[in-house]
């Protein structure tokens, strides 16, 4: 968090004035961090995404705040130069200011973060402030909002009406309001992105949302086609690493099985005279043992 490297918040605006998209992806450990930041990625989302693609579960609720602050240090670490931003999970601000504002220090304090992200507006808007208050960034989150997609019925696009478009529109501007230093727009109408962001002084993220926002970001494992299941309509994969690792894989259990792995360029080696010393030492140690087990058959 101290790297004099870092991408700040005043870097991040600078961009936007200047008429830079903003990159960002999610990660979840050390070496992706890295990846990320030497591919040049404006912003790391430690994403409760981790949840389904690192956990195992089905949808992004049950993954716990150690489990959180557990990524967001493995992403700090290997992270020098982008702006880490933690997803505070499901549980974590929803039952109040207090609560809300001691999770998220532990994010900076604890693990390294920049910043922490929430998601809808409404009684979200106290946590927000009280997190504002203790001098913390915080980016917002409209749209689609996985955490209280069970409640809406679905994880289908929102805003294809004008009435929720309109009510998406007055959430972001209520999170700009509330000191948000940017928000993330998913799953929604091109269009009304674009209105949004029109709307906006604060960058807007897109994850479904069309080209007209600030910036873009994807879930890691979907944009390097690590994914398994259903992949949104709104995810482009950039590889088929899924694959990759599978033959890889399969290849190497191949090789074992017929003990074609390791061969000698996978092994080290010891001097002769070593290897001789210590065959000597075994011969010689079984030779104790043979007499010793002679003795005490003779007594």
């Amino acid at each position: 968090m101290n790297d004099p490297d870092r991408l700040t918040l005043a870097g991040l605006t600078e961009l936007v004035h200047h008429g830079k998209r903003i990159a960002m992806v999610t990660a979840y450990d050390a070496s992706s961090a890295a990846l990320a930041d030497q591919a040049g990625l404006d912003i790391i989302l430690v994403g409760d995404s981790a949840a389904m693609t690192i956990l195992g579960h089905d949808s992004t609720l049950p993954v716990t705040m150690d489990e959180m602050l557990l990524l967001t240090r493995a992403v700090t670490r290997g992270g020098r130069r982008a702006f880490v931003v933690a997803d505070m999970p499901f549980g974590a601000y929803q039952t109040g200011e207090d609560e809300a504002l001691r999770n998220a220090i532990r994010f900076v304090k604890d693990a390294g973060a920049d910043a922490v992200k929430l998601e809808g507006a409404g009684r979200t808007l106290t946590r927000i402030g009280a997190i504002l208050d203790a001098g913390i960034p915080v980016m917002g989150h409209v749209g689609l909002t996985p955490q209280s997609a069970s409640l809406a019925g679905s994880y289908k696009a929102r805003g294809r009406t004008a009435a929720e478009a309109r009510r998406i529109l007055d959430e972001a501007r209520a999170l700009e309001r509330a000191g948000c230093f940017a928000v993330v727009l998913e799953a929604i109408p091109a269009q009304v992105a674009a209105r949004i962001t029109e709307a906006l002084k604060i960058p807007t993220i897109g994850i479904g949302a069309g080209p007209s926002c600030d910036g873009q970001v994807l879930v890691w494992h979907d944009l390097l086609g690590l994914t398994r299941g259903h992949v949104p309509r709104f995810v482009k994969p950039y590889a088929d690493l899924g694959a990759t690792v599978l033959d890889a894989l399969q290849r190497y259990a191949a090789d074992v099985r017929t003990s074609s792995f390791p061969d000698e360029s996978h092994t080290y080696g010891m001097p002769a005279e070593e290897l001789a010393r210590f065959e000597s030492q075994i011969a010689q140690g079984r030779a104790e043992r043979d007499f010793t087990k002679a003795l005490r058959k003779r007594d």
